[in-house]
């Protein structure tokens, strides 16, 4: 059996670019890193199984399983499987630069308290082709069903399209911060990038966006990285960065390197793959609330209003907003 010293964890559930995934890792990938992929129970197409294969790689490893577990729970079974010293957890429609394993790790080395994400680009997946007159359309839902803008080109006026795998990182932008609103909400920190401290080789970020993070293996245990009890989808940004930030730890940038990520925010055949009901997703900023706002994490050492002020100014948040946080928390 071969050593790792990292492990990219894969939850996928009807994902249909996990296979390109894949195999950019496996193309950009220059350290002893393996891939484990978690095939999620069926997806929007009734199959667990991508159309187009998984590589049957060494440095790859399939686990399958028929009940969806959700995101979380995925995520969880994944690393079970691994012995490597660091993990990472990666959406499944995802791309990288080359090397970027490595420079992670050169990064995190010496820091076992750290949470490290590379910067994120936008990932051009595909395009929609009409196979009657050539017209391409940028990546959306199926054309013709729900939430897409189009039904017949608007060129010709057919309806003969073909989805063409384009996988290629914008150049912009380029995210290297994060935070949250006082709801807690997920939000960009795009004036912290403008700062001082937001420029250089490996920067600090209040928060994550959640599709890509890499820690210890030995951290993501002893911090419940995936708490599933927030459910399986929702507020894992805030979950992990606030688990490690509170905890002692610091979340980090690694600005020497960079991922790709296709944003599936039109509905349809082209949204999340993991269920989004609303209820579900308020009840995890819930959680997170009490979990953390309130003080009720055991291993939290530092309050939020703490990383707020470390951070401050911070973008979405007022005085008010602030003050009414320290007031929280002084009624524990």
């Amino acid at each position: 059996m071969a050593d790792y010293d990292l492990s990219i964890l894969i939850p996928a559930r009807g994902e249909m670019f996990v296979t390109h995934t894949v195999e950019d890792i496996l193309k950009n990938k220059r350290g002893r890193t393996e891939i484990i992929v978690g095939l999620d129970g069926y997806g929007y197409t009734n199959t667990a199984w991508p159309v187009d294969g998984i590589p049957d790689h060494p440095d790859v490893k399939v686990v399958h399983v028929s009940e969806a577990r959700g995101q979380r729970g995925m995520t969880n079974m994944l690393a079970k499987l691994s012995n490597a010293k660091y993990l990472a957890k990666s959406d499944a429609h995802c791309a990288f630069d080359e090397g970027f394993d490595v420079k992670l790790m050169n990064a995190i080395q010496g820091h076992d308290d750290w949470t490290v994400v590379p910067i994120m680009r936008n990932l051009h997946a595909f395009d929609w082709k009409c196979m009657s007159c050539g017209k391409r359309t940028y990546q959306g839902p199926t054309p013709g069903t729900k939430g897409a803008k189009f039904s017949v080109c608007e060129d010709c006026g057919a309806n003969n399209f073909k989805r063409k795998v384009i996988w290629y990182p914008k150049p912009s932008p380029q995210s290297t911060a994060y935070c949250f609103d006082p709801e807690p909400h997920f939000q960009y920190f795009n004036s912290f990038k403008k700062r001082p401290e937001g420029r250089g080789d490996i920067t600090q970020t209040p928060s994550l966006q959640g599709s890509f993070f890499m820690l210890t293996r030995e951290k993501y245990w002893e911090l419940n990285i995936c708490d599933e009890n927030f459910g399986s989808w929702g507020s894992q940004g805030i979950e992990v960065a606030l688990k490690t930030w509170l905890s002692g730890g610091e979340v980090m940038c690694v600005q020497t390197t960079w991922y790709a990520h296709m944003f599936r925010t039109q509905g349809g055949d082209f949204s999340f793959p993991y269920p989004q009901q609303q209820s579900k997703v308020e009840n995890a900023k819930k959680i997170a609330r009490e979990t953390f706002f309130d003080g009720n994490w055991d291993k939290q050492v530092y309050p939020v209003s703490w990383l707020i002020e470390k951070f401050w100014p911070v973008d979405h948040w007022t005085d008010d907003d602030l003050r009414k946080l320290k007031e929280r928390e002084s009624q524990r």
